[in-house]
C-alpha cells in the first residue's frame, strides 16, 4: 500500500474505507492480525487516526479487538453467517414487499434496467457481486426506510466476509440469477406476498452455498 494524501477533516473514515477495501478483497484474510504500525507507516499517518479507523470497523463487525493482542479481521462462525442471513431475509423480503406495493413505474423500469444488468454480468463474477449489491440497495431505497436500510448496510458488510465462498460455488451464480428473475416477476406483477416470499427464498438458497 503506497502512502496516501487523505482528507484531514475525515482522516479516519479514508483510513477505514481503505481497509474495508482490503478486507473485502482479501488482502487482508479473515483471521489475520492488523499490523497497526506497518499500516500507519504505509499510509504516512499516525496511529491515533488508523485506531479510530478501526473503532469504526469494530462497530461494523468487520475487525474484532482483543484484549492485550490487538486487532485482527473478523472471522464469521456458521452461526453467525446463519444469524446475518437470517434477518436480512426479513429485513430484505420485508422491503421488496413494500417496493412490490408502492413502487412508481419509473422504479420498476429502474429495478428492471439493474436486473438487465445482472443478467449481462453473469459470466463476470466481480461485476456481477457489484450490481448484485445495487440491486439490492436500491430496491430498499425505493422502500424508503431509512433503519431498515442502516441495519442491512451493516449487516452487509458482515456478510461480504464470506461472499466469496457463496458464489464460488458451482452453478451458484446461474441460480441467484434465477431468483432474481422470480423476484422480478412478483415485483413487477405487484404481488407483495409472493415477492416477500421469493426474497426469502434467496437468502436461504444463499446461505446454503455459503455454509
Amino acid at each position: 500500500m503506497s502512502a496516501l494524501s487523505l482528507a484531514p477533516r475525515a482522516l479516519y473514515e479514508e483510513v477505514a474505507e481503505l481497509l474495508r477495501q482490503r478486507i473485502f478483497s482479501r488482502e487482508l484474510e479473515p483471521g489475520s492480525w492488523i499490523d497497526e504500525l506497518r499500516l500507519a507507516e504505509e499510509c504516512g499517518i499516525s496511529r491515533t487516526p488508523l485506531r479510530e479507523a478501526l473503532k469504526v470497523l469494530a462497530a461494523e463487525g468487520l475487525v474484532t479487538m482483543k484484549v492485550r493482542r490487538g486487532a485482527y479481521v473478523t472471522e464469521v462462525s456458521d452461526k453467525d453467517l446463519a444469524d446475518v442471513y437470517h434477518l436480512l431475509a426479513l429485513l430484505e423480503s420485508d422491503g421488496a414487499g413494500v417496493v412490490a406495493e408502492r413502487a412508481t413505474d419509473a422504479q420498476r423500469a429502474e429495478l428492471q434496467t439493474l436486473h438487465a444488468e445482472l443478467e449481462a454480468a453473469v459470466k463476470n463474477r466481480e461485476r456481477f457481486f457489484t450490481i448484485n449489491e445495487r440491486f439490492h440497495l436500491r430496491l430498499l431505497e425505493i422502500a424508503d426506510n431509512r433503519w431498515r436500510m442502516q441495519m442491512v448496510s451493516d449487516l452487509r458488510k458482515v456478510m461480504k466476509l464470506n461472499r466469496h465462498n457463496s458464489l464460488l460455488k458451482t452453478g451458484r451464480i446461474s441460480d441467484s440469477l434465477a431468483e432474481h428473475r422470480a423476484i422480478m416477476e412478483a415485483l413487477l406483477s405487484r404481488d407483495a406476498t409472493l415477492t416477500r416470499q421469493r426474497m426469502q427464498q434467496h437468502f436461504q438458497n444463499g446461505l446454503e452455498a455459503a455454509a
